[in-house]
This record gives C-alpha cells, sequence and structure tokens, in this order.
C-alpha cells in the first residue's frame, strides 16, 4: 500500500519513534489548529465532512478500496462485513443528522461559532483519544466529533489496528490538507511510558476505549488538568415480545436478530450476547431459535465470519462441547453449530440468567415468561449495558423501553439496529459532543 508518510504510522515498521518526536508532533498540531481550523465555520466543516463521507460510499474511492483490499488481514473482519460496516458509518454523514447533533447537544448548530443566545461553546486545543483495537468506527467517530470541536488531535491506534484510522485521516487530508494537518495517526503497543507521557503532558482532553482496568491505568496516569473521558466494558441483549412471533412477520425479526449477530462479527459493546424471547406466541421461542440458525448458515455465504485466532475458536468449541452435553441430556435445551468450523452458533437454554458468549457469532436465545423475567435475569449485569435491542409491536414498544430505560439502559433500538447507533447517540448515556465542550456565558 502506497501512502505519503504524512502520519507516524505511515512510517516503515522499523521505524522508531521518541518522546522529542511525540512532543513536536503535538506542538506543530497546535499550531496548525490555530491557522487552519480554529478560524473555520461550522457550516464548512460540516460540508467538508459529508464530502468526505460520500467519498468513501463511492465504489471507487481509493481509500474505500484500499480499505477491502488490505482491511481483512488487519482487522480480520471479512469484506463483506467491512463494506456494511463502512456504509452504515458514513451513510450517518449529512448535513441534517450532524444539525441535529450540534442542536440536541450545543441547544444551535453555532455555538461554536458565536454566542447565541448568551452562550458560546469551545472544544478543547489538543484532542488525545486512545482507541480500542476490537472496531475502527468508535475512533473514526471521536476523529468526527474532534474536528466538530476545533480541536487539534492525535490517536494513539493500538498496536496493528491503525488502518482504518490512517486511511480515514488521509482521506481528509487528500479533500483539504490543512484540516488534515490538524491531525496524527500514531501505532505503538500499550504500555510505553516514555511516548504516552509524553502525549498526556500535552492533552487538554483526553477519550480511551477499552476495558475497565486500562482505563483506570490511564486515568492514575494522567495530569490533573487533562478531562479524561473513558469509555469501558459495556454489554448488550436482544428482546423479542410475543406479538411478533408471528408467521406473517417472524421472518423480519429473524432476518433483523440475524443483522445484529452479523455486524461487525459480533464484537463490540452494541452487538448481543442473548437474545430473550417471550413464550406463548404463534412461533415457539425454540422454534425462533432454530430459524436463527438457518439464517446464519446462509449468512456465512454472503457475509462470511472473518479470521478468528485459535485461542478464540477454542474459547467456542469448549462453549460448544458444554451446550452438546447438555442438550444431550435434557430435552429444553438444544444447539445449532456449523460443521467444520466455529463459524456460528446458536445455543437455546431455559435458563433466563444472561449469559456471556464467546462473541464471534455465538448467540443464546432464551425463552422467557415475560419482561419482568428478563430484568431478574440481566441483574448481574446492572449497570453495564450498553444497548437492548428490542423487536415489539409499535403499541408495545415505548412501553418495554420504559421499563428498560427506568432500570438503566442507555440505548434502545429496534432489533436490527444494535451495531448501528444514529449520529446523535448519547454514548454510554453521555452526550459524546458535549462532553467535549467548555462552555462560556455572556451576560448583559
Amino acid at each position: 500500500m502506497n501512502l505519503p508518510n504524512f502520519y507516524f504510522a505511515d512510517l516503515p515498521s522499523e521505524a522508531t519513534l521518541s518522546p522529542t518526536m511525540i512532543a513536536a508532533a503535538c506542538d506543530m498540531l497546535k499550531r496548525n489548529r490555530e491557522k487552519h481550523l480554529l478560524p473555520r465555520k461550522t457550516d464548512e466543516i460540516i460540508k467538508i465532512l459529508c464530502e468526505i463521507g460520500a467519498e468513501w460510499l463511492s465504489p471507487g474511492n481509493k481509500f474505500r478500496k484500499l480499505t477491502l483490499e488490505f482491511g481483512s488481514a488487519e482487522t480480520g473482519f471479512s469484506k463483506p462485513v467491512l463494506e456494511k460496516g463502512l456504509d452504515d458509518f458514513f451513510r450517518r454523514f449529512t448535513p441534517e443528522n450532524f444539525n441535529a447533533l450540534l442542536e440536541q447537544e450545543l441547544g444551535h448548530a453555532r455555538r461554536l461559532d458565536e454566542f447565541v443566545a448568551g452562550a458560546a461553546a469551545r472544544g478543547p486545543e489538543f484532542l488525545v483519544h486512545i482507541a480500542a483495537g476490537n472496531l475502527p468506527n468508535p475512533t473514526l467517530m471521536s476523529l468526527t466529533l474532534g474536528l466538530l470541536t476545533r480541536s487539534a488531535q492525535f490517536v494513539k491506534c493500538a498496536s496493528g489496528a491503525s488502518l482504518l484510522p490512517r486511511l480515514f485521516a488521509h482521506s481528509i487530508r487528500e479533500l483539504d490538507p490543512k484540516l488534515g494537518a490538524c491531525l496524527e495517526i500514531a501505532e505503538w503497543r500499550g504500555g510505553n511510558h516514555e511516548l504516552e507521557n509524553e502525549l498526556f503532558a500535552h492533552a487538554d482532553c483526553l477519550t480511551a476505549t477499552g476495558n475497565d482496568e486500562t482505563l483506570a491505568t490511564i486515568r492514575a496516569r494522567l495530569p490533573a488538568k487533562v478531562r479524561f473521558l473513558g469509555y469501558g466494558q459495556r454489554v448488550s441483549f436482544g428482546f423479542v415480545t410475543r406479538e411478533v412471533l408471528r408467521e406473517e412477520e417472524i421472518q423480519k425479526v429473524i432476518f433483523s436478530a440475524a443483522d445484529d449477530v452479523i455486524a461487525w462479527d459480533q464484537n463490540g459493546c452494541l452487538s448481543p450476547h442473548v437474545i430473550y424471547v417471550e413464550e406463548r406466541g404463534a412461533v415457539e421461542s425454540d422454534e425462533f431459535a432454530k430459524r436463527l440458525a438457518v439464517e446464519l448458515a446462509k449468512r456465512e455465504t454472503t457475509e462470511s465470519r472473518g479470521k478468528i485466532s485459535v485461542e478464540e475458536s477454542a474459547a467456542i468449541a469448549s462453549r460448544r462441547a458444554i451446550y452438546e452435553t447438555i442438550a444431550a441430556h435434557r430435552a429444553d435445551a438444544k444447539i445449532w453449530s456449523s460443521q467444520g468450523s466455529t463459524a456460528w452458533t446458536v445455543v437455546f437454554e431455559h435458563d433466563v440468567k444472561f449469559r456471556f458468549s464467546p462473541l464471534n457469532r455465538f448467540i443464546f436465545v432464551k425463552p422467557v415468561p415475560d419482561l419482568n423475567a428478563v430484568l431478574q435475569g440481566v441483574d448481574e449485569i446492572h449497570g453495564k449495558v450498553s444497548t437492548v435491542g428490542i423487536a415489539a409491536s409499535p403499541e408495545k414498544m415505548k412501553d418495554v423501553a420504559t421499563h428498560f430505560a427506568r432500570w438503566g439502559v442507555t440505548r434502545i433500538c429496534p432489533l436490527g439496529w444494535m451495531q448501528n447507533p444514529p449520529l446523535t447517540w448519547r454514548h454510554d448515556g453521555r452526550p459524546a459532543l458535549g462532553d467535549l465542550i467548555t462552555w462560556t456565558d455572556l451576560e448583559l
């Protein structure tokens, strides 16, 4: 892959970064922000972002083609899964969506430009992102939000996970070189204190995605002046009400459930581990599980799962063996799985307790008498739930959502949309853009 060496991540693998190089890059980014980014109006930045999104949706776009050519080897996702994930992400880049985000978070789309009704907003001068390596979209979204807040940005990617952020940054730089000069993309193995301490010393705000232990370690090392926004471990599940378990609707529900399991190969906080299915529907819950297995088998031929590690395959095989033994001795437990591979697995069991899936298209289907049983089953993950995907009649959807919201779920969406949140999504219940902002009040 032949790209100019604009970013640290473009350098040959044998190149070694030093604290001096990090410090020089941080200083340059701040100067570039002052000259090239801070004077921009919000409408201009939105226009550029929308043009970039449209380019990424074009089959002929060179950065999209590079992603699809080289992305599977780095990310582990198959080409169809990558393609759908990126399309879902960049379709959100519309003026209407960006303005809706600004109005939701700031009350007015121009508050980053000027005082409106006695209030103006500004972003951090220097924004650092410590990115996780499992999914690309959260990092791309972080960069997008940072551009809206007029922040110089430095993205530290996990080892082996810089390709998508790097290509996104190059696509920005190609369309607007001055805007692209306000970004830096780097990659190194976590725990390099020399480099990270230098980076942390320059930051005004730092976002980090990872497990809770990693976030605690990063927070403890930050200077007191740095605002810290951490996104830790979260899990998600689905819920299907009995009203939609009818022959005339069931296939649509099955398609939606399969979409959520397949999206990014079920990796990430928004993917379901379990789908709870209400009993006493016209289509029984075990039949739902069987049909979901049939659909996952079909999808494997068109949207195949990507490559996974030996350890991940072993975890799936081990869990399968447990449930094959249980199913052989209990009539109320069943398992369906791909033959000759660990590509997909559906486990059906009469136990409401939430189970952590080994992921990579391994899904639990659990029958429940009602919504109260679901809340009892997920009690041990209270406070750790990101998203609940619901299949329900329009009449019942709001009531079910209200119960989940009062219990503490921060995002509720239709089944099939779990890994495709809108641009206005409040990450973990917090304002994704608003948390970056500092306000100035004007009193006249």
